[in-house]
């Protein structure tokens, strides 16, 4: 199943019809879809498909050999391969416009550190005056960014089009469930988040709880040990990881918590928050109406991926259980009583998009996001300073309809933010999972507040 990547298809379409040589670099999160998308696009038209492996260089020049072998019908080629990557640029660059798309690009440099030197050679010397629509993938985002797209990098400016390939948002993934309803999906995109190789995993027809049960409780399930192979795959210290994630999955948010918790030094925790985030498995966030985001000392860390957040909080602490099969006590008594609050910071991030996304018809918002001062907080704030607009959002994941008395209550917080000036305007919107009292319903027709139940506009 593809869903969606509309907008990234049509670049490389375009791309494509431009005769001109290609170099494109297209990165993003393991699993998140980067390898599917570039298969719909060169699916009717002529490639070369190498996946780069931790095999020695030699080996790896052997393998794309033998693909551009099969492609071109090349005897000589399967049985001798090439020498070198200059041999490789030189025999491609003749060959009119043909899609080579490596995959996993940051091995081939983990295997020869000249790689980029190598590559930013061929590109001057053979590629960029050839048929050629290059593209390097990688899912090692740090990588991508410092030894592709840095500015150190040999390859810096060679580069024709770039995409980061992001999850899927609650919309897109939802089109895995066409038939659930979407307040049963936020269950489902609260645990999954939007990678497609995740949602894949769930069936459709089952239940939730069948869906946990046998997708991610099962010590032979895909899902059981995916983020520990991840990390893994991409850390060296894996262990103190593991420490920090899992004192952030336990709302242990400032970097002086993470530290009482795992019990690390300051700087060590700084390093590993700034790899984690760099994997955008970590996002570090500051209240909304902060100016200087990189110096605000307000700074909290979240978990950036949902699936890793669910996985920290109820898989990683209870695998004993797990591999010793009390799957039922780990869903009755760990999973089952704290899963609403679970989904509620879900249905908070969708909200805030929802309002980046510009539901309300003439209101764009420059800044959307959360805000918080030692004895309040208010779940979304959109900040438009152009218009000289603010608008402040309270978001409800329970089972009673919100009424007037929440409202009153975002008002009272709202007068704490220090933003705008006394010609500022003010916004008021509610988000609710179960819609809205009488009284509240008559309340915004009357002073104009924005109601959504669920993620549709109320009235």
């Amino acid at each position: 199943m593809f869903i969606n990547r509309k907008k990234e298809l049509e670049a490389l379409g375009a791309a494509y019809k431009d005769n001109k040589a290609q170099f494109i670099v297209i990165y993003g999160k393991r699993r998140v879809g980067k390898t599917e998308l570039v298969k719909q696009f060169f699916k009717n038209i002529p490639h070369i498909y190498f996946l780069a492996d931790k095999a020695p260089e030699k080996e790896q020049l052997r393998l794309l050999s033998e693909k551009v072998g099969i492609l071109y019908k090349d005897e000589f080629l399967l049985s001798r391969g090439f020498g070198n990557w200059y041999e490789f640029f030189k025999y491609i660059k003749d060959k009119g416009r043909v899609v080579l798309a490596i995959d996993e690009f940051p091995f081939l440099i983990e295997a020869n550190k000249a790689v980029p030197s190598i590559f930013q050679k061929g590109w001057d010397e053979s590629l960029k005056d050839s048929g050629i629509f290059l593209i390097l993938l990688g899912s090692s985002i740090g990588m991508m960014e410092t030894d592709v797209l840095g500015y150190k990098s040999p390859l810096f400016g060679r580069r024709t089009g770039q995409l980061l390939i992001e999850p899927l948002g609650f919309r897109d993934s939802r089109k895995f469930f066409p038939k659930m309803s979407d307040e049963n999906f936020m269950y489902v995109y609260s645990i999954l988040g939007g990678t497609p190789a995740y949602l894949l995993q769930f069936d459709p027809s089952a239940d939730l709880w069948t869906n946990i049960r046998k997708k991610i409780l099962m010590p032979d399930a895909y899902l059981f040990s995916e983020p520990e192979f991840i990390l893994k795959e991409e850390l060296r210290e894996p262990r103190n990881y593991f420490s920090i994630l899992r004192a952030i999955s336990m709302g242990k948010t400032r970097v002086s918590e993470i530290i009482n918790e795992t019990g690390f030094e300051k700087n060590v925790v700084g390093k590993y928050l700034s790899v984690l985030t760099d994997l955008r498995i970590v996002k570090r966030e500051v209240p909304v109406t902060e100016k200087a985001y990189e110096k605000s000392k307000k700074g909290i860390y979240m978990l950036d991926d949902n699936y890793f957040r669910f996985w920290f909080k109820y898989v990683f602490p209870n695998k004993s259980f797990v591999e010793e099969e009390d799957i039922d006590y780990v869903i009755r008594n760990k999973i089952r009583p704290e899963l609403d609050i679970f989904v509620s910071q879900t249905y908070e991030d969708v909200c805030r998009s929802y309002v980046r996304k510009g539901f309300l018809k003439g209101m764009k918002f420059n800044r959307v996001g959360r805000w918080w001062i030692k004895d309040a907080e208010i779940d979304v704030i959109g900040i438009n300073e152009d218009d000289n607009a603010i608008l402040f959002g309270e978001v409800k994941w329970s089972e009673k309809p919100v009424g007037v008395n929440i409202l009153n209550e975002l008002k009272a917080k709202a007068e704490k933010v220090q933003w705008g000036n006394s010609k500022t305007s003010k916004h008021f919107v509610l988000f609710s999972r179960k819609g809205f009292t009488n009284d509240m319903l008559k309340m915004a027709e009357k002073e104009k507040i924005v109601l959504l139940k669920g993620v549709e506009r109320v009235g």
